[in-house]
């Protein structure tokens, strides 16, 4: 029995010496794990946003580390405890990437670390400071266009090598003429006087104006993919505006619903893409029908000068397109006008699919009428001479640029 007893003791006065071995490590006051977050100063929406979390730790020995940060209430997440372990005088880092859906604040709360050691304690370390940061329109896309256009390497992203037909207006300046010169560009007076032949060379047309018009009623509250078609709207606009710049373009922008707002006129200055950038943050929802007579007016009293337009908008049904075809006819006659209408990829697959119910078939049947009512209000705007874009949202920037670029290839603006 004593020996029992012994036993008993030495195992009681074991556990006291473990439990105080743990103790004293945790919480001896040289011992901490500091937490640094590197976090970006804005977030792009829409994009992978990578996060950088640093953690040291000053403990002599290997501590393992629990990390709990309080992610924004936007993003919904709860996957957001992340383990480590972390040797002596050492320090790692978390790398993880976060995906907005939506503009505004995302506020980081307080960020928790609990550090163990032998596991029979746990110590809580606390970066209680609150990060809070803006989500503007995609600019990791629009720097993605960027980087690929000045390296001439468009094409991996879906952008069309588009030749150039014709030849534009804008002169440049007055050459000798070489054999396979256009004889429509002869200059006689300057081959008088120089007693050769002379011939007016021209550039690409620079300076043109491009607008991005951005319906900021109801119908663009449709949402895909988690994001609405305004926030796809909102970063083709962003992406647009860039290639037009870097293009020697003016660009400019307004929303528009009952009422005109945000209006950017078209320039083409440094801060310009800025400018823009700040404006479209700030870009909501109306629940409101949309005014084209009063986009119209507008557009007629405050842009003078010719302009390549792209009016994000959607159509669901012929009847809301006649509502508007009189003023985007009347906006044709003084600019081109580029309507862009979206397609519904739910409803796309739903009338492919097989039915083998009766359900099945009313919803396909149902389905395909909406699919068959796009194609004829594309045909309606193009019968009417306004240029469309029919395009999945998700594809919205790359067939914006290749309109873009199209347009200026023909030589229509």
């Amino acid at each position: 029995m004593q020996e029992f007893r012994m036993v008993a003791d030495i195992l009681i006065w074991s556990w006291f010496v473990v439990c105080t071995w743990d103790l004293l490590i945790l919480y001896f006051p040289k011992n901490k794990v500091l937490l640094n977050r590197n976090y970006p100063e804005k977030l792009s929406n829409g994009d992978a946003n990578p996060f950088f979390l640093s953690i040291k730790s000053t403990f002599p020995l290997m501590v393992k580390v629990s990390v709990l940060e309080e992610f924004p209430e936007q993003l919904q997440l709860r996957d957001n405890e992340f383990y480590i372990s972390i040797k002596a005088h050492d320090e790692k880092e978390i790398r993880f990437e976060l995906t907005p859906v939506t503009r505004g604040t995302y506020q980081f709360g307080v960020c928790n670390a609990l550090v163990k050691h032998l596991g029979l304690f746990q110590r809580k370390f606390v970066l209680d400071e609150d990060r809070v940061i803006p989500c503007y329109p995609s600019f990791i896309q629009m720097r993605k266009y960027q980087l690929l256009a000045t390296t001439d390497r468009l094409v991996e992203l879906g952008i069309k090598r588009i030749r150039k037909i014709g030849s534009t207006l804008e002169f440049d300046h007055v050459r000798e003429y070489v054999r396979g010169d256009e004889y429509k560009h002869m200059n006689w007076k300057a081959s008088a006087k120089h007693s050769k032949l002379m011939v007016n060379q021209f550039q690409e047309e620079k300076s043109q104006p491009i607008y991005s018009f951005i319906d900021t009623g109801r119908a663009m509250r449709m949402p895909f993919n988690e994001m609405t078609l305004l926030d796809y709207a909102i970063n083709a606009t962003l992406v647009l505006s860039n290639t037009a710049i870097l293009k020697q373009d003016r660009a400019g922008m307004l929303t528009f619903s009952k009422e005109i707002n945000n209006h950017v006129p078209a320039e083409k200055r440094n801060n310009q893409i800025r400018k823009i950038s700040d404006v479209l943050y700030g870009v909501s929802t109306l629940f409101e029908e949309s005014e084209f007579g009063n986009l119209y007016a507008f557009a007629r009293q405050h842009i003078n000068k010719r302009s390549l337009i792209f009016m994000y908008t959607n159509f669901e049904t012929l009847d809301a397109l006649h509502r508007q075809l009189p003023y985007l006819r009347m906006l044709r006659k003084s600019h081109i006008v580029v309507v862009v209408v979206f397609k519904n990829t739910e409803l796309v697959d739903m009338a492919k699919e097989p039915a083998s119910t009766i359900s099945d078939i009313y919803n396909k049947i149902i389905a395909e009428k909406f699919v068959y009512e796009k194609q004829l209000i594309i045909q309606e705007l193009n019968r009417n001479g306004l240029q469309t874009i029919y395009t999945n949202p998700a594809d919205l920037s790359i067939n914006s640029i290749n309109k873009y670029l199209e347009i200026k290839a023909r030589g229509m603006i």
